[in-house]
């Protein structure tokens, strides 16, 4: 669909790396710059000049064929994204303060087995043991107290790392350590407590001295703590239609486990420093990149720091994080040798940096995913897919013809659209997966997905479609009486809002989603399986409303 033609000697000139990566690098040859052009075109129509961005390169052979920034680095100002700018990186922290860890390790300081009581002595494990590889592995059984109900409302406090941890620190273990893996920020939250201990200086401070300054990352840094004045991006989130800076977030919340700020520049330093094999012994780095092991010898997707894998059957290490105002995704093709880093400035784009990421490594190893022409297809075809296709017993994928497009929606998150190409094939909108409906060995219908090549499953109908939830016609006015803010929880609120005929709610902490009203009193979002239902007391006023959510119902009282 795009053509290498149609761009512009203006674009080429931007695609050249600056001398401040790495001293005066050569010239892009023809064919690389070629190559260059074709990974912009393949993923600049993902941004939008007016909405925020993102920072993205790509290196290959040692070398940055890409270095470019799409979008703005603050709606509110117009200010576009520069791309020697700044941003949160979430979870790939995790992997810096993994290679701290195993910086500690080769210094003799700590063992990865050591007991974690060895350096948290007042840690209560409940009677198992928890070693330091099992926090960074996600197979402690610590439960992550991001996901606690309680941590969004309290986010915006600044707290000790003391304090933090008794947060969570008496919460049951999700499981018996190493049986199993599941993703845990407190882990990570932990690994930084043991860094101060084992090294005698906040961690902030080791990772400037002992990662950061050596290999001359001069723009990563723990939030607050940067060492010199910097370009930064303002973090976004959609607010309906809108993007609106981010939600508050103190930085001692995240902490090891997602407190950095870095630039692509830094990273693609990163990535040459692991290709190169400084800070670590080559053992110790090869440890990292292992998957680490179960207690029954079944091996996870992960080693120390990095998920692990394949992508077009070759090897890739990879990792992504998400944080007020910003998602990310970063992944290394050792064999390939090309790295690419997303850096997006809101934390509710259209489309997750690890599609984008995908899409340009794609082009740069020369196996660019096929272009997918979209069809119509006739409602009663449409009609013909709804219904709810099982993932597990708590869980299921609910697909629904929705004015005239298939939305798929998986229990607990937002619906994607689906664009058809065939008859019976979808692509997920803004991703790469796409979907099949087939019919199995014994004639049940089948909702089959494939994520660009990587992974496949297939899906069971476990029942037919839900009713179909219509649009009815409602006026500002008759809305405007439900307006107000209800209590769901102490510091929890669900607040109801109009902007011209648009209708919204939004829960404390997290975006601001639309309603469609589908009777007087009824509403749904089409973003998040969830209805609003008001009632009224006796002299008609609205008092009270249900929020019902994953089959939970959840009441709520106006407090104003």
């Amino acid at each position: 669909m795009f053509k290498v033609s149609s761009i512009c000697l203006a674009t080429l000139i931007l695609l050249q790396t600056p001398a401040s990566l790495a001293g005066q690098p050569a010239p892009l040859s023809a064919r690389q710059q070629a190559l260059a052009a074709h990974i912009d075109a393949s993923i600049a129509p993902y941004y939008k000049s007016t909405e925020p961005g993102a920072v993205v390169i790509v290196v290959k052979d040692g070398q940055p064929l890409l270095r470019k920034a799409y979008g703005l680095a603050s709606v509110q100002d117009g200010q576009p994204l520069t791309p020697d700018m700044s941003l949160r990186l979430g979870s790939i922290s995790k992997q810096f303060t993994a290679v701290a860890i195993l910086l500690l390790a080769d210094q003799g300081k700590l063992a990865v087995t050591d007991d974690i009581t060895t350096f948290l002595p007042d840690y209560p494990t409940h009677g198992k043991k928890i070693t330091i590889a099992q926090l960074l592995a996600h197979t402690s059984g610590i439960h992550d107290y991001t996901v606690k109900p309680e941590f969004v409302p309290n986010s915006t406090k600044d707290l000790s790392v003391a304090q933090m941890i008794d947060f969570f620190k008496n919460d049951p273990l999700d499981f018996e350590p190493g049986t199993q893996w599941r993703y845990s920020s407190s882990g990570y939250f932990l690994l930084g407590a043991i860094i101060e201990k084992a090294a005698g200086q906040p961690y902030a401070t080791f990772m400037e001295q002992q990662i950061f300054v050596p290999l001359g990352m001069n723009d990563t840094a723990y939030e607050g703590r940067e060492r010199q004045p910097g370009k930064r991006a303002t973090g976004h989130i959609r607010s309906g239609e809108a993007y609106v800076p981010n939600l508050p977030l103190s930085m001692t919340q995240p902490y090891a486990a997602g407190a950095l700020v870095s630039t692509v520049d830094d990273l693609a330093r990163w990535d040459a420093a692991i290709s190169d094999g400084k800070l670590l012994k080559a053992a110790t780095w090869q440890q990292a990149f292992t998957p680490v092991k179960l207690n029954d010898g079944k091996a996870t997707r992960y080693g120390y720091g990095w998920m692990l894998g394949t992508w077009q059957n070759t090897p890739v290490i990879h990792h992504g994080g998400g944080i007020n105002g910003f998602a990310t995704y970063a992944m290394r093709l050792p064999k390939e040798k090309v790295y690419v880093a997303v850096l997006e400035n809101s934390d509710t784009g259209l489309v997750d940096p690890d599609v984008v990421a995908r899409k340009a490594a794609a082009v740069a190893v020369g196996r660019p995913y096929p272009e997918i022409k979209v069809i119509t297809l006739k409602p009663a075809i449409l009609d013909a897919y709804a219904g709810v296709y099982a993932i597990n017993d708590k869980a299921g994928y609910t697909i629904r013809n929705f004015e005239g497009n298939l939305l798929l929606q998986r229990t607990g998150r937002p619906a994607q659209r689906m664009l058809a190409y065939s008859p019976n094939g979808f692509l997920i909108e803004n991703t790469l997966t796409t979907a099949e409906f087939e019919r199995g060995p014994k004639g049940e219908a089948q909702l089959i997905l494939n994520d660009g090549g990587e992974s496949k499953s297939v899906h069971e109908r476990a029942s037919a479609a839900k009713p179909a939830r219509t649009v009815v016609a409602m006026t500002t006015a008759q809305f405007d009486a439900y307006v107000g803010k209800y209590a769901l929880a102490p510091e929890v609120y669900l607040e109801v809002t109009r902007e011209g005929d648009k209708f919204f709610a939004q829960v404390t902490g997290f975006r601001k989603l639309a309603m469609l009203p589908m009777s007087e009193t009824a509403f749904f979002s089409n973003e998040v399986d969830a209805e609003v239902r008001f009632s009224k007391d006796a002299d008609g006023k609205t008092q009270q409303l249900v929020l019902r959510q994953e089959g939970q119902d959840m009441p709520a009282k106006r407090v104003n």
